[in-house]
């Protein structure tokens, strides 16, 4: 057992992590100020150095046990080297590692008849991909192929990738650079409620936020659109949940003006949410295309685009073309990932702790002031930090403060928002009510050290 003080300790654990025995700390650190690019980021003032993992835990390089609150940002979604889907990799690896899509393969059918199974009816044409970027990178070209219209409109506050249209679509200054051009790309208002920018409330509000994209349509476009893309429940964002009605509004005047509906489901997909196995259909919504990366494949680099064979058939018009997207060892990662959500009940276990977390952090909103509002579904869980419940200034520093702190004691954060002051709690799927207690418990400690600035 790992103790991080007298009172707070994590779950016990039977996993006994090997005995490190790589470059130092201090090495990686060095190695990486001089050859690798100074965008790659850390978290922390301290960085963490993480070498084994199993489950929803992790060890660093001197054995100390973490409870990962955040799955490499949403995307280890069934456990740290889940030991069926190692056993299943291992064996293609040692029989097949790559030769891309132009030979055929079992493994790229299998996988796209597996999604098709678990997508709305109509949707059925996979395109894989190596990340979620790319994935939306082939929706939008299929939407403004398919309809022959440009404009695409995507959510104030969200997060679509980082190559050129993503980034376009990405509506969150921190993650836009300067110099990339966002072409026909117009941004409507999302179901933020606890900043609403109209300064109303739900639902005397009349969704007002949801009416804006005819606005957007009408004034900003010649009337007629390629596509809206948006995230069910916005992460980079800060884990926004928008009202029941949001998307059956949006989806509805976008259709009206000849645009497809996409839901980008890279993080909230595959059972996260607990009551559905899609983020969409916690709003009673059916998309013409799905676009998914992260917890697709537990960790692997994978992404798809799903839809319908009428939209699919538009990627015939050029030669297109992803080395990877396909290969192999993702496919049979991803299909195993996909059996594993399945047998082991992970997204029931998502509902089940997702809501004992929830209500748990509701509790602890409560008793500490700094948590301005608790959000999400299942364990796609936001705690966003203020200074004041009235004027809602964001905490970000306390935010940073709470995240160093947690650290210390075993546990992993991530944060999210424009102004970095929402805790993002997003494990594996496969955590235990104990580490829901633990999680709590260690942000009620870390929250009464905390000094508001």
């Amino acid at each position: 057992m790992s103790a991080t003080n007298d009172s707070l300790q994590l779950p016990i654990c039977d996993h006994t992590p090997t005995p490190y025995e790589g470059p130092t700390r201090d090495e990686v650190i060095a190695l990486r100020h001089q050859y690798v690019s100074p965008g790659v980021l850390t978290y922390y003032q301290d960085p963490l150095m993480i070498v084994e993992g199993n489950m929803q835990y992790l060890w660093d390089e001197k054995g100390k046990r973490y409870l990962d609150g955040f799955a490499g940002i949403v995307t280890v979604s069934v456990g740290h080297c889940h030991p069926t889907i190692i056993e299943k990799v291992q064996a293609q690896t040692g029989r097949l590692q790559h030769t891309t899509t132009i030979y055929l393969h079992p493994a790229i059918a299998q996988f796209a008849e597996k999604l098709a199974s678990k997508m709305p009816e109509g949707l059925t044409r996979s395109y894989f991909t190596n990340s979620g970027s790319e994935a939306n990178e082939v929706a939008i070209l299929s939407a403004r192929e398919y309809t022959g219209n440009e404009p695409v409109i995507a959510l104030r506050n969200g997060y679509h990738g980082g190559t050129s249209i993503p980034m376009g679509l990405t509506a969150h200054g921190n993650w836009k650079f300067k110099s990339n051009p966002q072409l026909n790309v117009l941004h409507t208002n999302p179901g933020y409620c606890y900043r609403c920018p109209y300064d109303l409330e739900y639902p005397s509000c009349d969704l007002k936020c949801a009416y804006d994209v005819k606005n957007v349509i009408q004034y900003q476009s010649p009337g007629e659109i390629a596509c809206f893309i948006g995230e069910p429940i916005q992460g980079v964002g800060g884990t926004v949940t928008p009202p029941k009605d949001f998307f059956k509004v949006v989806y509805e005047i976008v259709r009206q003006h000849g645009g497809l509906c996409f839901a980008d489901e890279v993080q909230g997909g595959f059972g996260r949410t607990g009551h559905h196995y899609w983020s969409h259909q916690n709003y009673d919504v059916v998309p013409d295309g799905i676009s998914m990366a992260k917890g697709i494949g537990n960790g692997i680099p994978l992404g798809g685009f799903t839809t319908s064979e009428p939209i699919s058939e538009v990627m015939k018009n050029r030669i297109h073309f992803n080395t990877f997207g396909g290969n192999p060892i993702s496919m049979t990662q991803g299909l195993a990932t996909l059996e594993v959500i399945d047998e082991q009940n992970i997204q029931q276990n998502a509902l089940e702790v997702g809501s004992h977390l929830k209500n748990r952090l509701l509790e602890l909103q409560e008793k500490q002031p700094l948590i301005g509002e608790v959000r999400g579904l299942g364990l796609m869980l936001g705690v966003e930090l203020v200074r004041d419940r009235k004027t809602k200034e964001p905490a970000n520093t306390e935010a940073a403060a709470v995240m160093e702190e947690c650290k210390n004691r075993g546990l992993i954060v991530g944060k999210g928002g424009l102004f970095g002051n929402t805790l993002r709690i997003k494990p594996p799927m496969c955590i235990t009510k104990e580490d829901a207690d633990f999680m709590v418990e260690c942000l009620d400690e870390v929250l009464n050290t905390i000094q508001i600035k």
